[in-house]
């Protein structure tokens, strides 16, 4: 099915199970695809990554994508980017949501210390949708900024 949407704050994306009990692949608009699984502990069989890790890499990248839009504004120059996250998820219930998160933001290049801070701490506290979402539900988000020479 093709499928055409015309609000850009509408999104399609289409999951299909293609490899034994829970191994997925989903599929964006465009094409991209991306493979999950459960956990072998759970019955699934390592076909891909799980989806609350999935979340996460959506906030690095979400976040990511913030911070080099900000510092290429501010005439900044990031040589290299790497995003550290770890998180921390309830216990106790079902559906178990994330509820601490920390993400260390490894910036490389000659950037001001202050300028680079700054990038992270707008992309969190107000255009990550992604962090906006997990914020909303009751995730508590810690980062801190490295420049690397």
């Amino acid at each position: 099915m093709n499928y055409l949407c015309k609000n850009l704050f509408m999104i399609h994306v289409e999951v299909l199970r293609v490899n034994n009990d829970y191994g997925f692949e989903g599929k964006d608009a465009s094409g991209h695809t991306v493979k999950m699984d459960s956990s072998p502990e759970s019955g699934g069989h390592d076909f891909g990554i799980r989806p609350m890790q999935m979340l996460l890499m959506g906030l690095g990248s979400c976040s990511g994508i913030d911070i080099v839009s900000i510092l290429k504004k501010q005439k900044q120059t990031v040589d290299g980017f790497h995003i550290l996250i770890d998180g921390e998820r309830e216990e106790g219930k079902e559906a178990t949501k994330w509820k601490y998160i920390k993400i260390i933001f490894e910036l490389k290049g000659p950037l001001e210390p202050e300028k680079a801070r700054r990038a992270c701490a707008l992309s969190i506290e107000k255009y990550c949708s992604v962090a906006a979402t997990l914020l909303g539900a009751g995730c508590k988000i810690d980062w801190e900024t490295k420049i690397i020479s």
